[in-house]
């Protein structure tokens, strides 16, 4: 299974994705997109992910490499390659997928819950999330949903959190991959963005209850699982 992974900032890497390739001995290859390094054709990747940056997904003109990702992007959805999108990763989809990206009503960051879709609860993958749990968010933008697409999840600062295309493409507005190490590298990376607001958390209540990251990882682990058995 060739995993490949799109990285956008040095300090947003696979987190506890690394962890669930490495219990199924799988590695996963990488394009860092902020060096400009070229991501590989098409046809030498099983299984795309696309991780989480600070830039927006309509920021073509400040980073060339976005019209490239978009392109990749957009020939594994005509391959049926299965794939995930994280916070940026998922914006990025829904623009391929024709959807306008825009700035949300409120920046989410920290702790809060999300809840799946009612309609959904009982089919995969909308059975692999809780009936409420509280995720890990770090966004200010949001996406309208694109056609086709199923949609997973809803928080209170943010209608449209997660969204299923066919069976193999998840898009998460969320960080279920956090690790302690990985949320400290962000707070690092990013703290400019933490200004305040109704749904921004100070660094010291992220940082508290290190449960937390055991159970979103958990979640993780089971939305894994399931688009790998996605894999031809």
């Amino acid at each position: 299974m060739r995993v490949h992974y799109l990285k956008h900032v040095p300090f947003e890497g696979l987190g506890a994705i690394d962890t669930w390739l490495n219990k199924k001995e799988l590695k996963a290859s990488v394009t860092n997109l902020f060096r400009n390094e070229s991501p590989p054709p098409i046809d030498e990747i099983d299984w795309l992910i696309v991780m989480g940056g600070p830039m927006s997904a309509n920021d073509e003109a400040k980073y060339s490499w976005i019209s490239s990702e978009k392109k990749l992007i957009g020939q594994a959805l005509d391959r049926q390659i299965p794939i995930l999108g994280i916070c940026l990763g998922c914006q990025l989809i829904a623009s391929v997928l024709g959807s306008k990206v825009y700035k949300n009503s409120e920046s989410e960051i920290g702790w809060f819950p999300i809840e799946p879709v009612q309609s959904i609860r009982n089919q995969l993958p909308g059975s692999l999330l809780p009936s409420k749990t509280e995720v890990f968010h770090w966004h200010g933008e949001t996406f309208d949903l694109p056609n086709k697409t199923v949609h997973l999840a809803r928080s209170q600062a943010c209608e449209n959190q997660a969204f299923l295309y066919g069976d193999r493409v998840l898009g998460l507005q969320f960080h279920l991959e956090t690790t302690l190490e990985a949320l400290k590298a962000l707070i690092y990376g990013c703290a400019d963005e933490l200004q305040g607001g109704k749904y921004i958390q100070k660094p010291n209540q992220m940082l508290a209850n290190l449960d937390r990251f055991e159970q979103i990882n958990k979640v993780l682990e089971n939305i894994l699982n399931y688009l790998s058995t996605k894999v031809s």
